[in-house]
């Protein structure tokens, strides 16, 4: 049996925090993935800080973060990895990263496009309150979503994510909204241009082939405890009166997703099917 040597990403920034995330369920929940696929030998970080030392004989890298990302002389690293024939699995916060204050406006941020995003192929705008909606599989041919029913629930935070190489990417899941339904939540942005030319349709994942090795993310994920919880409300689709539910795992107890990452670690590890 070939081994797939594997290092996972999971943490907060900064370092230590939870970033208002379940840290602990998400990477409990990925290693267990991990650990039922066979030949996957899998090493864990909290960050990128030190991940030229994981790197080296790595095939696949999983991350699930809330701030952390590559940074300087990191960003390099990964890329020639990727292009070398790594395959990178990107979920949920990993599009964000860096936000910026805006003159003037002292409880405002920004996102701040960075090279981590360019590497990734996507960069992350802004999400409005959890709420329910319904995902798309755009490209039923491909393995990433082989067993996924046709389109699905979920109850999540909808990330508007803009794809930066669509040339190059096969979009795999998408969701309609066309307007943003809660202007000035989160962060602010000057253009929504993680819409389609439709002006309806948003890409929640997609997949592309970058030199020998490739890149796919997956913007679904969200999951809090009450000690991490940092939602003000939510949206009505989920609690009428927007109360936010203290435990919340959301994406993670729907099938369609358990069969999503399965899928997406055999495409890392290399799984025949």
């Amino acid at each position: 049996m070939s081994i797939c040597r594997t290092h996972l990403v999971v943490g907060g920034f900064p370092p230590g925090a939870t970033a208002a995330h379940d840290m602990d369920y998400a990477r409990c929940r990925l290693l267990g993935l991990l650990e039922e696929t066979p030949g996957v030998l899998t090493t864990v970080s909290n960050d990128f800080t030190d991940i030229e030392r994981w790197l080296p004989g790595c095939t696949f890298l999983v991350s699930y973060v809330a701030g952390p990302h590559l940074e300087g002389d990191q960003n390099g690293v990964v890329q020639e990895w990727i292009s070398g024939g790594g395959r990178w699995l990107g979920l949920h916060g990993t599009s964000g990263g860096r936000a910026g204050r805006i003159e003037g406006q002292p409880h405002a941020r920004r996102m701040l496009r960075l090279p981590h995003h360019d590497t990734l192929g996507s960069f992350f705008l802004n999400h409005p309150p959890i709420r329910r909606f319904q995902v798309d599989v755009a490209d039923v041919e491909n393995p990433l979503v082989q067993g996924l029913p046709a389109s699905f629930e979920v109850s999540d935070e909808l990330y508007f994510i803009e794809l930066l190489d669509r040339e190059h990417t096969q979009v795999l899941l998408t969701t309609q909204l066309p307007e943003d339904p809660a202007p000035g939540f989160g962060f602010t942005y000057d253009e929504d241009t993680s819409l389609f030319p439709d002006r309806q349709t948003r890409a929640l994942g997609y997949t592309r082939e970058v030199g020998n090795g490739g890149v796919t993310y997956i913007a679904l994920g969200h999951c809090h405890s009450p000690e991490t919880n940092g939602q003000p409300f939510v949206d009505e689709s989920v609690d009428p009166a927007g109360k936010t539910p203290l435990l919340f795992r959301g994406s993670w107890e729907s099938e369609a997703y358990q069969s999503l990452l399965r899928n997406a670690v055999a495409w890392g590890a290399r799984v025949e099917s």
